[in-house]
């Protein structure tokens, strides 16, 4: 059996449908020994969000999935999911919630097709019409009579969210979906998220490859060596840097100078020479005044356009001088 796919059962839609918050986490943790995998999360996801939860590898982000789905016992801290606490209601939160996590377990010698009657015969039974509705929606229409060991590997992970879906949840949990894809399998990642979303689901994505999420995710949490670094609309990490890039002679110079001080640690140049830094007061007009006092004349000064992962790295540097 495709042990890592959960089995649902059909039951009543709960009240608390009409929360707008599908997914709660409130001070979790997970301490093993004297290490903590998990420290005091806090994040909500919101209904119709594509939410990225991210990190680097061993930042805690499976076994946070983990526990959101009772298979591990947090230590501290409490779940809550479609307004159903966990793991105490998991029987009446499963049967709304499909789930990706690790690699997908499929049968090889089966077709798309009967991969998903399989499954579907666990879950009470599946109609044909619903099978053809999962099997397009993740784009495997034309080849569902194939079988499944002639599939790329991008194919097997869209197969295997096919057979997550085939109760129509209304939560999708998707653990580093797009690990071993090859670039063409990430963008058929990435278009079939779109697709959820056009759908009315809510996806989380538990991933490290904070570039590809980017293009995906509405909001993300961001986590490292278990901490909640900060929950944010991606719109609203990439546009509100405090960071500007200087086209300046002299860059070098002027890097040891902006280096010196207790708001310019952050400073580099970038590949092409230009000096790359936080402003005094977060302010581009304080940055230039600064320079132009100590003899640098700026030809050109502007906000600097950020991808996710190097505000990662700027926050977890942020994170780090706090300590």
């Amino acid at each position: 059996m495709a042990d890592n796919l959960l089995t649902m059962q059909q039951i009543n839609t709960p009240s608390t449908l009409s929360n707008e918050t599908v997914l709660r986490v409130e001070h979790l943790t997970k301490i093993y020994g004297e290490r903590r995998a998990v420290d005091n999360l806090d994040f909500e996801v919101r209904r119709g969000d594509i939410f990225g939860f991210l990190g680097p590898n061993g930042a805690g982000k499976t076994t946070t999935v983990r526990m959101i789905f009772g298979l591990i016992t947090p230590t501290s801290g409490s779940i809550n999911i479609l307004g159903y606490a966990m793991p105490t209601h998991r029987a009446q939160v499963l049967p709304y919630v499909g789930a990706l996590i690790e690699t997908p377990a499929l049968y090889r010698h089966l077709s798309g097709r009967d991969n998903l009657r399989a499954i579907g015969y666990g879950l009470g039974g599946v109609s044909e019409k619903r099978m053809d509705a999962v099997l397009d929606l993740v784009g495997l229409g034309t080849r569902a009579k194939d079988r499944v060991r002639t599939y790329s590997l991008g194919m097997k992970q869209r197969l295997a969210i096919a057979i997550a879906l085939l109760h129509d949840p209304k939560l999708i949990i998707l653990d580093e979906p797009a690990n071993g894809l090859d670039p063409a399998g990430i963008v058929e990642m990435r278009d079939l998220m779109h697709r959820l979303s056009a759908e009315g689901k809510t996806v989380l994505i538990s991933s490290h490859m904070l570039n590809e999420v980017q293009q995906i995710c509405t909001r993300v949490a961001i986590v490292n060596q278990g901490k909640l670094i900060t929950v944010a609309a991606v719109d609203e990490l990439l546009g509100g840097t405090d960071v500007f890039l200087v086209k300046l002679e002299r860059a070098a110079e002027a890097l040891a100078l902006v280096k010196a001080q207790s708001w310019g640690a952050r400073a580099s140049l970038n590949a092409q020479g230009d000096l790359v830094t936080p402003a005094p007061n977060g302010r581009g007009q304080d940055l230039n005044a600064f320079l132009g006092r100590a003899g640098f004349i700026a030809a050109g000064l502007a906000q600097a356009n950020q991808d996710l992962e190097q505000v990662f790295l700027h926050l977890t540097n942020s994170m780090a001088g706090d300590k």
